[in-house]
């Protein structure tokens, strides 16, 4: 069940908040009695899936500029 939060009460006790999402724990951020967004926990972290490695093609990195060149 997803629980109601002011955004002030978010800002300040972040570190709060971010250890219950981590914990499972889901919530409706609210300003001025509107939802403004939610903030839930990542189901599955091993859902990210690794399309390419780019320290395997050059040490430390490909440079953003050079590939958006090739793009």
């Amino acid at each position: 069940m997803e629980k109601m939060i002011g955004l002030k009460e978010l800002r300040e006790n972040v570190d709060t908040y971010t250890k219950r999402v981590k914990a499972g724990d889901s919530f409706v951020v609210m300003r001025r009695s509107t939802p403004l967004f939610k903030i839930t926990p990542v189901e599955d972290e091993g859902a990210w899936e690794e399309v390419i490695d780019f320290t395997k093609i050059k040490k430390g990195g490909v440079d953003i500029d050079d590939l958006l060149q090739r793009l």
